[in-house]
């Protein structure tokens, strides 16, 4: 089965990932719980690829982490 992925950029609100909303499928709107893989492209943006479990819709996510210092 062929599978179309497409690269949709994201800022996140807030720094920690389970701050934010989980997506939502854009073609049969069905909520998604696990990104099915990840990867970090530089030292602050990671990358993530959805696959829908109902229609087989993929894409991927951009997500930019701030920089956090320690006192």
């Amino acid at each position: 089965m062929a599978a179309v992925a497409e690269v949709l950029s994201t800022v996140a609100s807030q720094p920690d990932p389970r701050g934010c909303e989980l997506p939502t499928c854009p073609v049969c709107a069905d909520s998604m719980v696990a990104a099915e893989a990840s990867a970090y492209l530089s030292d602050h943006v990671i990358s993530y690829l959805w696959t829908c479990d109902t229609c087989g819709y993929g894409f991927v996510t951009r997500h930019a982490l701030k920089k956090f210092a320690c006192n």
